[in-house]
């Protein structure tokens, strides 16, 4: 199993690319998705998935807002998972994602996902490693069900977020009134266990492998939304997708 380190990855850009022209090509490929996620939704054929992990403060709500900024919003929809409602631990740890799964046309995006019952969880000792692998194994015949029987496009994407960057933006939601709304007396401590939570991650990636993953830095969100957006684009154009025509 090739093992992923997250410390030897970088957080930041390359240094020889400038945020201006970034930036612009961003903004080109943002229109080039409008029109891709039309033919999503005309034709009906496929769904696309796109699952964004990272610690706290990593910037995946602003992603989705500088990424989706141009489609059209009846085609696309946002899911965020909290803790675990009392009826939801009630079923297995993957109803209540089934039913936020996107039919054909739609894109869908989960903030936050399924692999937090692998997360989370490992990290604060509520399952063992038996359990933990156990799950992972059901991750990935889950994806490969809805890739298979549904025509679902999965994009992972883990956001990777420097410690120091990170703890800048937990202690900006202290003193922005623009962003108190985001802050979290126990952010604080989940970071304190950004080792533990890198190193669980680390076997996520080994493990459930069913789709790939794509570690973005994400330490500057200019770059972040970019190669994001650039990935969404490109597996889109695989489809070759065209738009239905009248029946006679």
């Amino acid at each position: 199993m090739e093992h992923i380190l997250l410390k030897d990855i970088s957080t930041r850009a390359p240094k020889e690319l400038t945020k201006t022209r970034i930036k612009k090509e961003t903004d080109l490929i943002v229109q080039e998705l409008e029109e891709l996620q039309n033919l999503l939704y005309a034709g009906g054929e496929y769904s696309l998935l796109v699952i964004l992990q990272g610690m706290d403060a990593s910037g995946k709500d602003g992603l989705i807002k500088d990424v989706l900024r141009g489609v059209n919003p009846q085609g696309v929809n946002i899911t965020s998972f909290k803790q675990p409602t009392a009826e939801e631990l009630s079923h297995d740890f993957l109803w209540r994602i089934h039913q936020h799964t996107p039919p054909k046309g739609m894109i869908h995006v989960f903030n936050r996902s399924h692999y937090e019952d692998v997360l989370v969880t490992r990290v604060h000792k509520l399952i063992d490693d038996k359990t933990a692998k156990k799950r992972m194994r059901a991750i990935n015949d889950f994806e490969r069900l809805l890739r298979m029987n549904n025509n679902t496009i999965i994009l992972k994407f883990y956001l990777h977020v420097s410690e120091e960057e990170q703890a800048e933006r937990l202690k900006e939601r202290m003193q922005n009134p623009a962003k108190m709304w985001k802050y979290n007396a126990g952010d604080k401590k989940e970071a304190n266990h950004r080792e533990q939570y890198q190193q669980c991650y680390e076997e996520v990636f080994g493990y459930c492998k069913e789709t790939p993953w794509h570690i973005i830095p994400a330490d500057q969100n200019w770059y972040k939304a970019y190669l994001v957006a650039k990935t969404i684009k490109e597996a889109l154009e695989e489809l070759d997708m065209k738009y239905p025509l009248i029946k006679k």
